[in-house]
């Protein structure tokens, strides 16, 4: 029954589900970019769950985590929202999981016998640890490697520039670890492949563990899954990478699996005293001004330094000591002087080049932590498992590497570089109706959306695409 419940002139009258109409008429985009790039086809033969969970298919639950996470979700809960959207299930050709069918889901990802395995292997007076992954959150990560494989292959990149960073995660779960910072949760890390806009491994962590523990894994693995068109690769980290075996590892030019060799890397050295005494001798003539900030100066210079842990017969690393010069007299009277430094093998960029490569990491992965936490729901956990928050992250960061590869391939120029909160209001939030014609779905929108939005032709590009 009609009721007037409002100022404006209008009444609202509740109906039964009505399959007509979507206030969705964009999001299913986002499952044809799954199925074009063949991600809903290596879930459904890798992850190997199915049987846990009759009815809906790997593929079919993986699309709904990205579905609802494209859509702004932020826990399971939501995925009722979607399901009410019959208009939505009538695109997608079947109906969504139900929110107690993706948990399940989620839990196969967890295995209390490899938390208890890592927790046996800890040395006295040591609480930190990383539990191995089991074979469905090892095959979910795998699945997100394929499609950054492709993606760089069909974007013909020979290139890759790999950006390694940790973010802290807050959780008020009961088992989330105190991290640094001085809450409590997760602190997961990353490889970014910024070529191709992909993020190309992680590893879920407690926020216990620090940044710089066990670093090469994650690194070798990053380097290990670019495809093999890749012909030039550099690297880019803070001081959690600032590590022995992690500058060996990137400086052995005869590393096995490498074409060529050479990794170019940059990463922020650890300021230990010896290093600060090293900055602090240069001498006054040797800066070289990089920049003016709103509150200091930003100078550069090559500085001698050797770290006692690095072997004699290794090739020298070059280290670029940063100075930052106070614009306003301290307590003493004097101008604040602060130093870091950059440690690397690359000698074909100048010492200013290579500071400011070095910081483009800052517009990087740090944009990608922004997107995954604060806008597809990666930022909040929903269970007190690791395993089964370790593949919610997974999924967030799978939502971004298909929404990256949606921009790159199908959307016109304007939404190339939209945020997902821009993708949602101009894109998958079209409202649209519903109809039949010769036995096919039809989805009838607005002129004026579709002008804006440009649905029709990102579909055409995306069945271009796909394999004949």
């Amino acid at each position: 029954m009609a009721r007037k419940t409002g100022m404006l002139p209008y009444t609202v009258e509740v109906v039964d589900d009505d399959a007509a109409v979507t206030a969705y008429g964009g999001l299913p985009l986002v499952v044809e970019a799954m199925r074009t790039l063949a991600v809903s086809e290596q879930v459904d033969t890798h992850l190997g769950l199915r049987q846990r969970n009759h009815g809906a298919t790997d593929a079919q639950k993986a699309e709904a985590m990205v579905l609802l996470m494209a859509a702004g979700g932020t826990c399971l809960t939501d995925i009722g929202k979607l399901r009410a959207d019959k208009g939505l299930e009538r695109l997608l050709g079947y109906s969504l999981p139900s929110e107690q069918v993706l948990w399940n889901f989620l839990n196969a990802f967890h295995d209390d016998a490899l938390i208890e395995q890592a927790r046996a292997s800890l040395r006295p007076g040591v609480v930190a640890y990383i539990p191995s992954e089991n074979a469905p959150l090892q095959a979910l990560g795998g699945v997100n490697v394929r499609l950054t494989q492709s993606v760089a292959q069909r974007n013909g990149l020979t290139r890759a520039t790999l950006d390694h960073d940790a973010t802290v995660c807050e959780s008020h779960k009961q088992l989330a670890k105190a991290h640094y910072k001085g809450g409590r949760g997760y602190q997961p890390a990353l490889i970014y492949f910024v070529e191709a806009d992909q993020v190309i491994g992680d590893e879920f962590r407690d926020g216990n563990v620090p940044a710089g523990m066990e670093t090469l894994r994650l690194v070798q693995h990053g380097f290990a899954s670019l495809p093999s068109t890749i012909r030039e690769r550099f690297f880019r980290a803070d001081s959690a990478s600032y590590d022995q075996a992690v500058l060996r590892w990137l400086a052995d030019e005869q590393r096995l699996g490498a074409p060529a060799g050479f990794i170019g890397f940059s990463i922020s050295a650890d300021m230990t005293r010896e290093l600060a005494a090293a900055c602090a001798a240069v001498a006054e003539t040797d800066w070289t001004r990089v920049e003016e900030r709103a509150r200091e100066t930003v100078y550069a210079s090559e500085v001698e330094f050797a770290p006692g842990h690095w072997p004699k017969d290794a090739q020298p690393l070059r280290y670029v000591a940063v100075k930052f010069v106070g614009k306003q007299l301290d307590l003493e009277g004097k101008f604040p002087v602060k130093h870091l430094a950059v440690v690397s093998n690359r000698r074909d960029l100048s010492a200013e080049a290579l500071l400011k490569w070095h910081w483009g990491k800052a517009g990087t992965i740090e944009h990608v932590h922004d997107v995954v936490k604060n806008e597809l729901g990666g930022g909040s956990f929903p269970s007190g498992k690791f395993g089964a928050n370790a593949a919610w992250f997974r999924f967030a960061l799978l939502t971004y590497n298909v929404l990256s590869a949606l921009k790159t391939f199908a959307l016109p120029p304007p939404m190339e570089t939209a945020r997902p909160k821009r993708l949602r209001f101009a894109l998958f939030s079209l409202a649209a109706r519903i109809t039949s014609h010769a036995g096919a779905v039809v989805l009838k929108i607005g002129r004026r959306a579709e002008a804006i939005a440009g649905l029709v032709a990102s579909r055409l590009r995306l069945a271009k695409l796909a394999p004949a």
